[in-house]
């Protein structure tokens, strides 16, 4: 029996990407060598037609056309390529579109998977969501009267998202609470703040994470900046770990801030791509206090061009560990039908000259995503930065410090492996109306002894040995997660972030950065004086 044929647009979408990889529109080349490319792509675009025709014709399962183009053919052209080119769907493309933006239209809150159900995972503060009264380990029963059995996360996830003003009844079960919970949300615009709240983390030294850099992150960071006021900071501990990068211009935004005029950020050059730099415009109004930024194996991108800079330029101490090594960049092409192309067109360079993109071939894209090989470095890639050290490219940004944070013991993967704090909160507020703490609120012995009987009731492999030695991570953890539900995401973190130890190892490393800037002063005078 035939499958159904693909629609029309769809065809005819493919047949254009194809078309738009090979060039057919691009400049045209002279003679035989044109014509002759041009027949070769024709003939693929034919066998590719006929193959489709024989798929759909006599596969044992009726051909899903959408799945079959949007996750096979385009995808498996695009493999060939590089790890990064790639095809967004409507939906794909929908998502890029609101992380670049840093805004969408909803009810606030972040879903994810648990025991084939849909769970509450985070609210984010001030969301229509928080205002309701929605928790995390909220599981999703239905959304505006149809069950969520058997979706998946991103369909539930999609149910919740709407046009503002709009209304959204979400049913929910609650640990402690018998029967299901009805509540009535009024959609409204969702902001994700790039950089959440900085502040002081010791006396002069200030705390500025960035999880991502969208359309908001150079603003967001100048506000925070101005909030703590700029002339009172003696050091900043800027946080890039786990960013995975995002907008090239805010990037460069945010890197042009701590840098003085006319000082390259970074520079791009591809096969049909012309060189560009990007020199920062306004620079730093006069501020030169040490920096020390953190990085990790996550850190990729428009983060890795903004510690880049800071290094060559011996404006920042880098610590942590070598970031992820992605240098490509990627024009994203809009599409028909609300689908888009993200294609590798160029390769970021840093100040010094040195290739921030570690190598990729020979590598299966398991390999190259997820088997890091964190000192990565390119011999034959040898630069300076500005005062004179040496440092390399092929391998993402080294830090100057290498720095990687403890590794958890059994107990701790344990507790984590089975959501313990996760579930032993929703427990502890699911039995209360209202989930509040009072100010200052610290884990006390009593709550210890409840998340006790709480991991021996969940079955949780344990002594009491491992129970008193992680005594106070135990405090730690629970305090962060009942944060996270009775105050705020933000409050959460910063207990998290105040426990870090390779944040603590920053704020000693503070004067290292402070000899750097003022070392790297020294030098460039007395070569500029020869």
């Amino acid at each position: 029996m035939k499958g159904s044929k693909p629609p029309g647009w769809m065809i005819a979408s493919l047949v254009t990407l194809f078309a738009f990889l090979g060039g057919i529109w691009g400049p045209a080349a002279s003679g035989v060598a044109a014509a002759s490319g041009e027949d070769d792509l024709r003939a693929s675009l034919r066998t590719f037609a006929t193959v489709y025709d024989l798929v759909e014709q006599n596969f044992a399962n009726r051909l899903d056309p959408e799945r079959a183009i949007y996750k096979g053919a385009i995808p498996g052209m695009l493999r060939t390529l590089d790890p990064h080119s790639s095809f967004f769907d409507p939906r794909d493309y929908q998502l890029l579109k609101e992380d670049q933006r840093g805004h969408y239209f909803g009810v606030g809150m972040k879903v994810g998977p648990r025991n084939n159900k849909t769970l509450v995972v985070e609210v984010f503060t001030g969301s229509p969501a928080y205002r309701a009264g929605l928790r995390p380990g909220d599981v999703i029963v239905s959304v505006d009267g149809k069950s969520t059995e058997g979706l998946t996360t991103p369909e539930v996830a999609d149910r919740l998202k709407g046009p503002r003003g709009t209304l959204v009844k979400v049913e929910i079960m609650r640990e402690g609470n018998p029967l299901p919970l009805l509540f009535e949300i009024i959609r409204d615009e969702i902001s994700r703040k790039s950089v959440p709240d900085a502040y002081w983390i010791r006396p002069g030294i200030a705390y500025l994470y960035i999880s991502q850099f969208n359309e908001n992150t150079s603003r967001e960071v100048d506000e925070n900046l101005r909030r703590l006021g700029e002339h009172n900071i003696r050091g900043l501990i800027l946080d890039l770990r786990g960013n995975p990068g995002g907008l090239l211009s805010e990037g460069v935004a945010v890197a042009e801030r701590f840098l003085q005029k006319n000082q390259t950020i970074v520079f791009h050059k591809g096969r049909a791509s012309a060189e560009r730099s990007y020199v920062a415009k306004r620079g730093n109004g006069g501020y030169r206090y040490p920096i020390v930024v953190l990085v990790d194996h996550q850190s990729a991108s428009a983060a890795e061009i903004v510690a880049g800079a800071l290094q060559d330029h011996d404006r920042a101490w880098i610590m942590g560990d070598n970031t992820f090594g992605k240098g490509l960049v990627q024009t994203v092409y809009p599409l028909s039908e609300n689908t888009g192309l993200a294609l590798t067109t160029a390769k970021y360079y840093t100040p010094s000259g040195r290739l921030i993109q570690r190598d990729y071939t020979g590598l299966s894209f398991f390999d190259y995503y997820y088997r890091k090989n964190s000192d990565v470095k390119n011999p034959n890639d040898v630069r300076m930065t500005d005062s004179g050290r040496t440092v390399y490219g092929g391998g993402g940004i080294a830090p100057d410090e290498k720095v990687l944070p403890p590794k958890p013991t059994r107990f701790q993967i344990e507790l984590r492996r089975k959501y313990a704090f996760f579930d032993f909160t929703s427990k502890y507020f699911g039995r209360r109306d209202k989930a509040t703490l009072p100010e200052g609120w610290e884990p006390d012995e009593t709550l210890l002894a409840e998340f006790h009987q709480h991991l021996i009731e969940k079955g949780v492999s344990f002594t009491e040995a491992e129970f008193a030695q992680h005594r106070d991570w135990i405090r730690t953890e629970l305090k962060r997660e009942m944060y996270a539900t009775a105050v705020s995401v933000d409050a959460a973190n910063r207990v998290a972030i105040e426990a870090d130890p390779v944040v603590a190892k920053a704020i000693d490393a503070m004067p290292k950065a402070r000899a750097l800037l003022e070392n790297s002063r020294k030098l460039i005078v007395r070569r500029l004086a020869k």
